[in-house]
């Protein structure tokens, strides 16, 4: 049986063996357009592929996690900030028994939709729609739409139900259907706070006396120590309870750090020089596009001219909107 056994039926036998039963099996896969399965990969692992090949994926190198065009290698992107919480998300998934190859490809995916400059882009983006077109704009449904609609020019990547519903509710009220991509919701969090506290020292806005006092002593002076601490309360509570979750202490601890982290450095004074900055940009390409829609690529055949603004902005990358904004407003001759 074993030299007959196909690589659907080894890993079948594995996950029985060896997975948790509240884990996510990798079959049967459940696209909306029905497909033969590779050969080789779960299909768990062939959405993982098509998530990291997908121009959207490439592009978030280029997009601002915190710090918009920092001066310095070391500050964290989109992409980099969407490796490390797949990182922890798959650590947690290990421990836990559950389905880490549908954690990975939910975690590669969850941020595809972001538009440049970060949480400042989005709100730009999302202010426009809402005067102008009565809609308005969320990163994780705009994630969606990239893996469902945008890529492969206009045919969507065809990702299971599972990693797209991971992917649309990573963020916000609902909750994601599967362990694994609850997991990826708790650990966005997890990821961000700590690597963007890195980033505010490495950047001066903050110096390690400011950090809250109490919150580092329980949680570790390091982020690596904090992380340390946040997965194994996740894997302690979780297996106590079932369900994805943290300690009242812990999870609490996290929850005033985050607010700290608002407080003096997302929406701080440092900050709000160069948000305004990224909004008047974001701002005034839309208005120019929607005025202008002959120079909108048609992304999706058929779609409103708001959706093709929005899908079209939201791609960019922060360099790409930067200069397209220039060549709106620099007169050509100041630009060399």
């Amino acid at each position: 049986m074993q030299a007959t056994a196909t690589f659907e039926d080894r890993v079948r036998a594995w996950e029985g063996e060896f997975l948790s039963p509240r884990a996510t099996p990798s079959y049967p896969a459940h696209r909306r357009v029905g497909e033969p399965d590779s050969p080789l990969r779960t299909p768990f692992q062939r959405d993982r592929d098509r998530i990291v090949h997908s121009k959207a994926f490439r592009r978030l190198k280029h997009k601002t996690q915190v710090f918009i065009a920092p001066e310095g290698d070391h500050y964290r992107t989109r992409l980099t900030h969407t490796l490390e919480a797949c990182g922890i998300a798959r650590t947690v998934a290990r421990a836990l028994g559950l389905n880490e190859d549908l954690t990975e490809a939910i975690g590669l995916g969850h941020d595809l939709g972001h538009p440049p400059f970060g949480h400042t882009g989005e709100e730009a983006l999302d202010a426009a729609l809402r005067e102008h077109c009565g809609i308005g704009f969320k990163h994780n449904v705009h994630s969606l739409r990239v893996v469902d609609t945008l890529e492969r020019d206009g045919s969507g990547l065809n990702l299971t139900e599972q990693v797209r519903d991971g992917i649309l509710n990573h963020t916000g009220g609902d909750r994601p259907a599967t362990l694994e991509g609850r997991i990826v919701k708790l650990v966005d969090r997890v990821a961000y706070i700590n690597h963007d506290i890195d980033d505010a020292l490495r950047a001066g806005i903050l110096q390690p006396a400011d950090l809250p006092v109490a919150e580092i002593e329980l949680l570790g002076p390091t982020g690596s120590a904090r992380i340390d601490t946040l997965v194994r309360d996740i894997v302690e509570c979780t297996e106590a309870a079932g369900d994805i979750g943290q300690s009242e202490e812990v999870g609490g601890a996290m929850l005033r750090l985050r607010k700290f982290m608002f407080e003096r450095v997302y929406l701080g004074a440092a900050a709000r020089g160069e948000h305004e900055r990224a909004q008047r940009a974001i701002r005034d390409l839309f208005d120019h596009y929607i005025e202008h829609p002959e120079e909108v690529p048609e992304a999706e055949s058929g779609a409103s001219g708001c959706q093709r603004v929005a899908d079209y902005l939201a791609g960019m990358t922060d360099r790409f909107c930067i200069a397209r904004f220039a060549e709106l407003t620099v007169p050509e001759a100041a630009r060399f």
